[in-house]
């Protein structure tokens, strides 16, 4: 077991380490630091390391519908399109961190995770996002195909295409391309209009929830304070009965005949 234990912790921290040098790889490609060809060559290799992970882990999960979920993040940091798929290999270093409780730890758990997984998961965000992102990449492999570009500049027609923006700097010229073109026009314009819906009724039912929780306190307050008041009142009608019981009756007379 505890082999077991401590072999699992070094297979997470070669993940982390692997999965920080390649985001670090990434920025230096970016930047146009270092040697480009070797630092496209390091890509390729992490790369092929977290593809191979990945089927590794498919294969082996018991529940592959959860695994494919939960992990759709990392399917989406091993697309060969562009360096730039690597960034979502960092959803998995999140992962690693609840799995070991950091969050805890590190006394930020709670309402943060419990309000990333809602966000991700239970919005649908996860599915709306990597649909989206499917659409866009293979409407960018086929357009890389059939209009010869490269894959960086199709990629870039395809980001500009699904979001509206249409820069007009790769635009299709064949027949095929140009239906490439209207299907993720209103495939991916679609999805990536349930992904701003789904961002902002979040934002909304977070905001509705917080006002809701707001007044739910002000009214729990109110009844507080007036349980409070009837406590006060029915203490001093008990001591004003024990007064009165006290009072001798003389007293009570001679205290009515008064002017």
């Amino acid at each position: 077991m505890a082999k077991q234990s401590a072999g699992l912790i070094a297979y997470h921290v070669g993940v982390t380490t692997l999965t920080l040098g390649s985001v670090f790889n990434v920025c230096l490609i970016f930047l146009k630091v270092g040697n480009r060809s070797l630092e496209l060559g390091l890509a390729n290799g992490l790369l092929a390391i977290f593809a191979v992970d990945y089927l590794v882990r498919l294969l082996i999960t018991k529940n592959r519908k959860i695994f494919l979920i939960q992990s759709a993040f990392d399917l989406l940091g091993i697309i060969p399109l562009h360096p730039v798929f690597a960034f979502f290999r960092l959803a998995r270093l999140v992962r690693l961190m609840r799995f070991h409780h950091l969050f805890w730890r590190w006394g930020i758990a709670g309402k943060w995770t419990q309000a990333y997984h809602r966000f991700i998961y239970k919005t649908g965000f996860i599915y709306l996002f990597s649909i989206s992102v499917a659409i866009i990449v293979l409407s960018a492999f086929l357009f890389s195909l059939t209009e010869k570009q490269s894959l960086a500049n199709s990629l870039w027609w395809a980001i500009t295409t699904a979001t509206t923006v249409g820069y007009g700097d790769e635009t299709p010229h064949t027949a095929v391309g140009k239906i490439i073109a209207s299907f993720l026009m209103v495939g991916g314009v679609g999805f990536i209009g349930l992904l701003t819906s789904t961002i902002t009724d979040f934002v909304a039912s977070r905001t509705e929830q917080a006002t809701t929780t707001q007044e739910a306190q002000q009214l729990a307050d109110m009844a507080q304070l007036l349980a409070k008041i009837d406590t006060l009142t029915a203490k001093v009608d008990q001591l004003q009965t024990q007064v009165d019981r006290l009072t001798p009756k003389h007293a009570k007379r001679d205290n009515k005949k008064r002017p």
